[in-house]
């Protein structure tokens, strides 16, 4: 009864027909969100959602049946446990926000869809590069933003007059959203010399610390993607291994009949 209970989650068509219904489930939450389809089609919305939900929660107890504990040591299982419980949560005042999170269940297809879960899975590995990069980032961030508020705070005190304000216009500046005619040009105006300050900062945080992000990404990307590829060599040359042990166990017992 286990095995075939385990035969059935682990099937691609099982996988395929849990992918389906969560790509509807998430077409079903966005149309909850319009008035018009809910005064007209709320009740339908509503019962399909709840039986989407129901099919999820049968699935989850027949993998803790199948895997028992083990199911506890899958980062992915408990994924999709904590995903679906929250959708269980009673819908009552106190836990209005949290129903609201029920859109996490869309986010299934990156347990479930093999290739979503690898790049899921290279951004996890590069998580330690990407915190030294940040910590970097920061430095220079910090030190920027001191100099700025000492260089501009008194003509500019809407944007450089304290240190928090002038970090969170560096920030705007980094993203180059309105930075040169919404903020450095005017600043130029009092002082001409202001484009160096400015210049040297977007080519350190932007163009190069930004660029570092993409980088350590795309390495562990590749570095995610070269170990799934010798994984499937190694189940390929294990199961190429096994068939032709057994291959050759049958034409020695061949062999000894035909003698």
């Amino acid at each position: 009864m286990k095995e075939r209970i385990r035969h059935l989650v682990e099937a691609t068509r099982f996988q395929n027909f849990i992918v389906v219904l969560i790509v509807i489930n998430a077409v079903i939450l966005g149309m909850e969100t319009s008035d018009y389809l809910m005064r007209n089609f709320g009740v339908f919305l509503k019962a399909a959602d709840a039986l989407i939900l129901k099919i999820f929660v049968i699935e989850i107890l027949l993998r803790l049946y199948v895997y028992r504990f083990r199911f506890f040591t899958q980062p992915w299982s408990l994924f999709d446990f904590f995903v679906v419980g929250i959708a269980l949560i009673p819908a009552s005042e106190a836990y209005a926000a949290l129903r609201a999170l029920r859109v996490l269940r869309v986010l299934r297809l990156l347990s479930v869809v093999p290739t979503m879960r690898r790049v899921i899975e290279g951004l996890l590995s590069a998580i330690p590069g990407i915190a030294s990069v940040t910590t970097i980032m920061l430095l220079f961030f910090y030190v920027f933003a001191v100099i700025g508020t000492h260089l501009f705070s008194d003509t500019y005190p809407q944007w450089f007059g304290t240190l928090g304000e002038t970090m969170f216009t560096l920030f705007q500046i980094m993203t180059l959203e309105s930075w040169s005619m919404g903020i450095v040009r005017p600043v130029m105006e009092q002082h001409p010399s202001a484009w160096i300050f400015f210049v040297l900062y977007i080519l350190v945080t932007t163009f190069t610390m930004l660029n570092l992000f993409i980088a350590i990404i795309v390495n562990a990307m590749h570095s995610s993607a070269d170990e799934s590829a010798k994984e499937e060599r190694l189940e390929l040359k294990r199961t190429l291994s096994n068939d032709m042990a057994e291959l050759e166990q049958r034409l020695i017992e061949a062999i000894r009949k035909s003698r």
